[in-house]
């Protein structure tokens, strides 16, 4: 990852036909921010993942706004994050295109799930 005064930078691309996905990654000190877009992007949910060093275990919390549905995306990656990289976790998801199909909704879920991986990946070697 690279440097940029004081906050480490890294962006996971992927894409499937007109379905592009930016999961763009911030490190704040000890603590990350990652943003999760695609289409028009907009912040439609956002999570806070935590790591509680006594018991070793993470939780998150999510807020949706009303009419969206990446919530189940930024509160499950929030979790993942904080658990892998033992801090907290900011997590915004914002994604939409126009008439999308149960296939594109589909391929959204389980690559989001394939970048955040890729990210936690690098985060643990």
């Amino acid at each position: 990852m690279g440097q940029s005064e004081g906050i480490f930078l890294n962006c996971i691309k992927s894409e499937a036909g007109r379905i592009k996905l930016l999961l763009d990654i911030k490190k704040l000190g000890e603590d990350y921010l990652l943003t999760l877009t695609g289409g028009k992007a907009h912040a439609g949910a956002v999570a806070v993942g935590l790591f509680d060093k006594t018991s070793k275990r993470a939780s998150s919390s999510v807020i949706t706004l009303p009419g969206h549905r990446e919530d189940r995306i930024a509160l499950d990656g929030a979790r993942q994050v904080s658990r892998a990289t033992r801090t907290t976790t900011v997590f915004v998801v914002g994604i939409h295109f126009e008439d999308i199909s149960p296939v594109e909704i589909e391929w959204i879920v389980s690559t989001s799930e394939k970048m955040l991986a890729e990210f936690i990946k690098k985060v643990e070697s």
